[in-house]
């Protein structure tokens, strides 16, 4: 019997109702997606123009934080980085005018630090999402895992306020 799809992160933020806090591990996650495809060929978001910019995403995370919910981002990378990274940090003021607070923390500065072994969000200190990614940087098709474990939340929200310490937001970090 084959697993069924868990819903995506955006569902579970709706649902979230003090904290919504996400770690990002990756030093690239889907390369052949359009969006940073154009931004390898010199294509750059105008960010003075929301509105070809502006998605989903961004509209869940302003209704979350609209009410009372904070939503944070630590992003662990590599240096020097990857063009992803690069990518990444470009579009990164999009979640910022959404409400995110982003973070970044190079891999080196993350050594002393007890991580999971892949992406997560933590929603609320209570329901954790664990994203599982294949080597090529897609989300499996079974690659969301939804865990309500009050012991696990509980490290994977201390890994997280781990990192969101040490790591740089996102306006002084400049990717090296």
């Amino acid at each position: 019997m084959e697993a069924a799809v868990q819903p995506p992160a955006r569902e579970a933020l709706a649902r979230a109702q003090r904290s919504a806090v996400h770690l990002e591990m990756r030093d690239h996650y889907t390369l052949d997606d359009p969006g940073y495809i154009a931004w390898q060929a010199g294509t750059r978001l105008n960010i003075a123009d929301r509105a070809s910019w502006w998605g989903p995403w961004h509209e869940h995370v302003q209704e979350a934080t609209a009410r009372g919910v904070t939503v944070r981002r630590a992003r662990i990378v590599s240096e020097p980085v990857t063009d992803y990274v690069r990518y990444e940090h470009d579009l990164t003021p999009t979640n910022l005018a959404a409400g995110e607070s982003v973070r970044w923390l190079p891999r080196r500065q993350s050594t002393e630090l007890a991580l999971p072994g892949t992406d997560f969000w933590v929603f609320d200190d209570e329901t954790v999402l664990f994203h599982h990614f294949g080597g090529d940087g897609r989300l499996a098709a079974d690659g969301r895992e939804y865990i309500t474990d009050c012991h696990r939340a509980k490290v994977c929200a201390e890994a997280f306020e781990s990192v969101w310490r040490r790591a740089i937001p996102h306006g002084e970090y400049n990717p090296a």
